[in-house]
C-alpha cells in the first residue's frame, strides 16, 4: 500500500514537472492614457502618449495556470492646466498650465492563465503593483495667460503672460492589471509574444502648483516581444 502511494506521488509530481515551465520576455509598449479632468477646480490632466519597455519573468505551474512578475519603464509626461472665466466689467479670465516631464516605473505580480495549442499559447492574466511616476525636475514653470475686458469692447481681449515656478514631487500609486495575448513558438525555446495590458490607477499629484485630479485613470499598452523559456 505505502509502495501505491509513493508511485501515485512520484506520477503526480512527474506530469507538475512535466508542464512546469519558466521563461522570460522583453517587449517594446506603447503606453496611451485619457486625460482627466475635475470640474470643481476646473483642472484637467493631459498626459502624453509615449513608448517604453516590459520585463517579464513568468512561470507556469500546471497547463493552465501560472504567475509572473513584471517590471516596466516609460515616459510619463503631464500637462496641468485650469482656466477661469470673465464677466466683462467685472473680473478678468487667466488660463493657467503647467507642463512637467516624468518617467514611469511599474512592478506589478500577476496571475496568469493560458492554453497550449500547436505553435500557440494565448493566455489571460490579471494582478496588481504599484506605479511610480517621478519627475526628472525639482521644479517646473507655470505660464498664465491674463486676458480683460476692453472698454468699449464687450468681449475680452488678450491681455498680459507670466510665468513662475513650482516645485514637484514624485508619487506612488497602486495599479490594478489586466491584459490577454499569445505567445507564438518559433523555436523550441523561442518565440514572439504579442499582448494588450490595461491599467487602471489613480491620477498622479506631481506639482504644489496644482492638485491631481483624482480620476480614475486607465493606460492602454499594446506590445510585442520576444520570450526565451528556460
Amino acid at each position: 500500500m505505502q509502495i501505491a502511494f509513493l508511485l501515485t506521488g512520484l506520477a503526480a509530481l512527474g506530469s507538475v514537472a512535466v508542464y512546469a515551465q519558466t521563461d522570460v520576455a522583453a517587449n517594446l509598449l506603447g503606453a496611451f492614457t485619457g486625460t482627466s479632468t475635475i470640474d470643481v477646480n476646473g483642472i484637467t490632466q493631459s498626459p502624453s502618449n509615449a513608448a517604453g519597455g516590459l520585463l517579464e519573468v513568468r512561470h507556469i505551474v500546471k497547463p493552465w495556470f501560472g504567475y509572473e512578475g513584471t517590471y516596466s519603464f516609460n515616459r510619463a509626461n503631464q500637462d496641468f492646466s485650469s482656466s477661469t472665466y470673465a464677466v466683462c466689467g467685472v473680473c478678468s479670465a487667466g488660463t493657467t498650465w503647467t507642463p512637467v516631464s516624468a518617467d514611469a516605473h511599474q512592478v506589478t505580480g500577476d496571475w496568469v492563465a493560458s492554453m497550449k495549442i500547436g505553435n500557440l499559447r494565448p493566455f489571460a492574466l490579471a494582478g496588481g503593483g504599484f506605479l511610480f511616476v517621478v519627475p526628472t525636475s525639482g521644479q517646473v514653470t507655470r505660464t498664465t495667460l491674463i486676458t480683460g475686458c476692453g472698454g468699449g469692447n464687450p468681449g475680452c481681449v488678450v491681455g498680459t503672460t507670466t510665468t513662475s515656478t513650482t516645485t514637484t514631487t514624485s508619487t506612488t500609486k497602486p495599479v490594478f492589471v489586466y491584459g490577454a495575448g499569445v505567445d507564438w513558438g518559433l523555436l523550441p525555446h523561442l518565440g514572439l509574444r504579442l499582448q494588450y495590458r490595461g491599467n487602471l490607477y489613480k491620477a498622479p499629484d506631481l506639482v504644489t502648483g496644482f492638485t491631481s485630479t483624482n480620476a480614475l485613470t486607465h493606460t492602454a499598452e499594446p506590445m510585442i516581444g520576444i520570450y526565451l523559456r528556460l
